[in-house]
């Protein structure tokens, strides 16, 4: 469905649902309930099993439309037929067990999404969770305990525990990295008129009459036609496709985070506390104190990474210039601890890139570096300085070990190198400089001299500096 198929669907469906408010206690309002949820979850199904990958979640969303209209349509075939609709029955059945299955759906969805950053956004979600729930407890739940019986009470009290948990599933998804364009608002504004919906049904009997409150039950087909649109949405692939992790926490998610963590000691100021509010406050304290680990863990991967980037080629993963730099200047040549250089360049390397492309070429560049680093001894390094040119600072090596290193380089990187059915050879020009007492970093100045004077000499073969 196009952008503009999608939104006209999304007014259609909003007017039907306002009309419905309208002449919601009639009999045409049962009719047009009945159509249109017809109509939403035969669309649900619909755009969920044309579907070719990532469908499972969509599923889930269509049978939970359908268990929530089959609860709809038990009890409107109970009033019918009865007279009257019980307080609790095998209609709350397919009303509870349709919250479950929309709460799996957008973890799913989300999990998908973050791409391995799922776990910031899961505590933030579940910090404000507990908030919500400590709220909910207070004013909504725990009413429903009073003078009732456990059977009494137990089925309402899963109403707003259904409440908490889908609060959960959909906080997850709004904190999660990824693009936030139509269709993930679409997704998000259909579930908090669900939760909208489920909060006016358990405030509002308090202090309206059931005939001005229960026509807010149309927020369900709102929701539902939303989170439809969200599924024919031509850009829905957002909903699942990675996005990279914010750098910084938006100012919004900081406020909200910092008012739940105020929730647990305002309500204990305000309203009498029991466990379940000591409960939550020490929740939201570990929350906090995980959030902070994970936050400073982060901080140290970021940090080496950035130190890894500073030090490393990456694309052969090898000792970088600065890396050669900082090594030579701490090392110190002795009379009993030499230290040898040798500057190797790539002879036939520039025919390759032109004949082959450069990820051919940047496949000879991973060969080679894997063949320097296997020739060297633990504690030597191999750098590559850019391009086909690399260095290989060898402490405590003398001149004649320098060579016999050199010349078995040269016969290591004269293998042909498979790529994509070719075999690709190139040769080394090596200079090769070594030192007792002289700086370390003048050593790198004649061994690319001397590499120089090997290519003059016909490449293929090494030259010592004098």
């Amino acid at each position: 469905m196009s952008r503009i198929g999608i939104w006209i669907f999304v007014a259609v469906a909003f007017v039907a649902a306002a009309t419905e408010a309208y002449v919601y206690a009639l009999p045409v309002g049962e009719v047009m309930h009945v159509a249109t949820y017809t109509v939403l979850c035969g669309l649900a199904w619909w755009s969920a099993l044309r579907l070719r990958r990532g469908r499972l979640p969509w599923l889930l969303i269509a049978a939970c439309q359908t268990l929530w209209f089959a609860g709809d349509a038990y009890e409107l075939l109970e009033l019918h037929l009865v007279g009257a609709t019980s307080a609790v029955g095998p209609a709350d059945v397919f009303w509870l067990g349709g919250y479950p299955l929309l709460a799996v759906a957008l973890a799913l969805l989300a999990r998908r999404r973050a791409a391995g950053g799922l776990r910031g956004s899961v505590v933030d979600a579940l910090i404000l969770t507990v908030a919500a729930a400590a709220v909910s407890w207070q004013f909504i739940m725990k009413p429903l305990t009073d003078g009732y019986t456990l059977a009494e009470s137990t089925v309402p009290l899963l109403y707003p525990l259904a409440d908490v948990v889908l609060l959960t599933a959909a906080l997850v998804i709004a904190l999660s990295p990824g693009t936030r364009t139509a269709p993930t608002r679409l997704l998000l504004a259909g579930v908090v008129c669900y939760l909208v919906m489920d909060l006016c049904w358990n405030v509002l009997p308090y202090l309206l009459s059931p005939e001005v409150f229960e026509p807010l039950g149309v927020l369900v087909l709102a929701g539902n036609a939303l989170i439809v649109a969200a599924g024919l949405h031509p850009d829905r692939a957002e909903l699942t496709t990675p996005g990279p992790a914010g750098g910084t926490l938006h100012p919004a998610r900081i406020f909200f985070l910092g008012l739940a963590l105020l929730t647990a000691p305002v309500l204990a100021i305000f309203t009498p506390q029991d466990m379940v509010g000591a409960v939550a406050s020490a929740a939201c304290a570990l929350l906090v104190v995980v959030r902070f680990v994970n936050v400073s863990r982060a901080q140290e991967r970021a940090q080496a990474q950035l130190a890894f980037q500073a030090s490393c080629d990456p694309l052969t993963g090898l000792a970088n210039r600065t890396a050669l730099g900082a090594q030579l200047a701490r090392t110190e040549p002795a009379p009993d601890a030499p230290v040898a250089v040798l500057y190797v360049d790539l002879d036939g390397f520039k025919q390759i890139n032109d004949e082959y492309g450069h990820e051919a070429g940047d496949a000879v560049l991973r060969a080679v570096s894997g063949r320097l680093s296997s020739a060297v001894r633990e504690g030597d390094l191999v750098a590559r300085l850019g391009g086909d040119e690399f260095v290989l600072l060898c402490p405590g090596v003398p001149a004649d070990e320098a060579v016999r290193l050199a010349e078995r380089i040269i016969t290591d990187v004269a293998w042909p190198v498979a790529y994509e059915g070719h075999d690709l050879v190139v040769g080394a020009s090596i200079g090769i400089a070594g030192s007792t007492d002289d700086a370390a970093e003048g050593l790198l100045r004649s061994a690319d001299a001397a590499m120089y004077e090997a290519k003059r000499l016909g490449r293929g073969r090494w030259v010592l500096s004098a």
